[in-house]
């Protein structure tokens, strides 16, 4: 090999080292400024974000009490935001999608969502956590009644298996115990906002007690105790707690909305009988039944009041500020005129 030849190998061989020192440094650079596939440039991991469904507007408002402002990694689906109550709702297909893939579903758990069970035994998240409101509530749970002068829906199929009032939320108490179950599922879920879950969820719990307290106040002022309905009568949850009387024209699950004659008689005699000055209905329906009953008393002056049993809350609604607390309030301040002395 002549000195010519060595040099020009040595020439080749000293541009390759450079070459791959260049190409080293360069591949070393677009690495550090463009991260691959959304992996971060720094160490920190991409956070985490839980999906929350809830199936009625109670425990909706309740999980935004309890998650506060720490909502960055939380999304929160509620399913019956057109307006529609949990007894005739259907579920879309991108509901049981949804339904099986959050991480925590919170859910009324009596007979109207047994749809519900289809959507959970083929759950695509083998972590997910289930909350049953009925279940949580335990003994605290009613059968549903029918009480003396309420119309039977003869649609009903009679059945040997209990059938249980389903409006549990109609209970400050209840809504206590289930708060604070839905804040411990927060709190497992996501153990990085604990102290926030923890905090908010006392301060909430404050705020229910001392309506609660409000009720009581009601209760124990008050010595007139009969409530009357010219509508269905979801409110069982809430009389029980304070020892209240009731009569209405249909249970709280029923689907009847047309009043016979008997039933129409019954409750204007009822009206005269306590000397009643208030006559109630619930949102979702209309005046026409109470009308007729005020109609068939003697003295024909009884005031309508609608109280609001949060079946149907729209997303509207929300929009415009409502909440579990502001409604109940509402409530607490209708009830006082229907309870009068």
């Amino acid at each position: 090999m002549n000195f010519q030849s060595w040099n020009q190998k040595k020439y080749f061989f000293l541009l390759l080292i450079m070459s791959v020192i260049t190409l080293t440094a360069c591949s070393s650079t677009r690495q550090n400024s463009i991260p691959f596939q959304g992996v971060q440039a720094n160490s920190n991991e991409k956070e985490k974000t839980f999906h929350i469904v809830c199936t009625t507007y109670p425990q909706y408002d309740w999980v935004q009490q309890i998650l506060g402002e720490n909502t960055s990694n939380v999304k929160v689906t509620y399913l019956l935001k057109s307006g529609v109550d949990i007894h005739s709702y259907q579920p879309s297909a991108e509901d049981m999608i949804a339904i099986s893939d959050c991480d925590l579903l919170i859910y009324v758990g009596g007979e109207s969502e047994e749809w519900l069970k289809k959507a959970l035994k083929n759950s695509r998240n083998q972590e997910q956590k289930v909350i049953s409101m009925m279940e949580v509530l335990g003994d605290r749970v009613w059968e549903e009644e029918l009480v003396e002068g309420m119309q039977e829906d003869p649609n009903e199929q009679k059945s040997s298996e209990i059938e249980y009032d389903e409006h549990i939320w109609l209970s400050l108490k209840n809504a206590e115990r289930i708060c604070q179950e839905i804040s411990q599922a927060l709190k497992e879920l996501d153990t990085e906002n604990q102290e926030n879950y923890q905090k908010n969820t006392e301060n909430y719990q404050k705020q229910l007690q001392q309506l609660e307290k409000s009720y009581q106040e009601l209760s124990d002022t008050t010595k007139q105790k009969v409530l009357l309905f010219a509508d269905r009568f979801p409110f069982r949850y809430l009389i029980e707690d304070y020892g209240w009387k009731y009569y209405a024209a249909f249970a709280g699950c029923s689907a009847e909305t047309e009043a016979s004659f008997e039933t129409i008689a019954f409750l204007s005699e009822k009206v005269e009988e306590y000397n009643l000055p208030v006559v109630y209905r619930i949102e979702t329906s209309d005046d026409s039944i109470a009308k007729t009953v005020i109609n068939s008393t003697k003295k024909k002056n009884q005031t309508i009041l609608v109280l609001d049993s949060l079946q149907a809350v729209t997303e509207k609604e929300i929009e415009e500020g409502i909440s579990y607390l502001s409604v109940m309030e509402q409530n607490l301040e209708l009830l006082k005129q229907g309870l009068k002395e």
